[in-house]
């Protein structure tokens, strides 16, 4: 939703938001960056616990893999490693133009 002179990422910066929230003081904003790699990187720490711990187990009950969860949540914290890119940006770029010109003459 766009905003009118505040971008499509400034809707809680509208009149009628601030309100709500004067209205509703229980309820706290937490802001999140603005650029999408923040997001990269949840998607990919959720990918770390479905390939490690989700697909290896086996659950018959909402609370077996609830459990699942919170075991690996709690060993990750025990000894957080953070994420490190190993490709280099010149990579990356060849591969996506590799990517280009294979895709670019599919016809579609």
């Amino acid at each position: 939703m766009a905003v009118p002179g505040g971008g499509p990422d400034a809707t809680h910066k509208t009149a009628a938001v601030k309100r709500w929230f004067l209205r509703h003081p229980e309820y706290h904003r937490h802001f999140i960056p603005t650029s999408r790699s923040w997001l990269n990187q949840v998607e990919r720490f959720f990918a770390a616990i479905t390939e490690r711990r989700i697909r290896r187990g086996v659950f018959t009950r909402v609370t077996q893999l609830e459990r699942a969860i919170a075991d690996y949540l709690a060993e990750y914290d025990q000894n957080p490693k953070p994420f490190v890119w190993t490709a280099t940006a010149d990579a990356i770029l060849e591969r996506l133009k590799r990517v280009c010109e294979r895709t670019s003459d599919s016809g579609q």
